[in-house]
C-alpha cells in the first residue's frame, strides 16, 4: 500500500499499525511525535492504530540538548 510519509510516497505492506511502521523504520528506540492526516495520534494509541491507503504521515523524532 502506498502513503506519504514526511513529503515522501512510500509502499509499506498492507494492515501495518503505527507501531509496526516504526519498528520497521528502527523508530522504536526514540521519542517520536506522529500526525496521520493532519491530526496528532496518542502514543498510547500507536499500537491500534492501523495504516491506511492514501494516509499522510509525519513522523518528528524529538532531540535533547540546548
Amino acid at each position: 500500500m502506498k502513503l506519504t510519509i514526511n513529503d515522501k510516497l512510500t509502499e509499506i505492506p498492507d494492515n501495518l499499525t503505527i507501531r509496526q511502521l516504526l519498528e520497521r523504520l528502527e523508530l522504536t528506540n526514540r521519542h517520536v511525535a506522529v500526525e496521520r492526516n493532519r491530526c496528532v495520534v496518542p502514543y498510547r494509541t500507536f499500537a491500534d492504530v492501523r495504516l491506511e491507503e492514501g494516509d499522510s504521515l509525519e513522523l518528528v523524532t524529538l532531540v535533547g540538548g540546548g
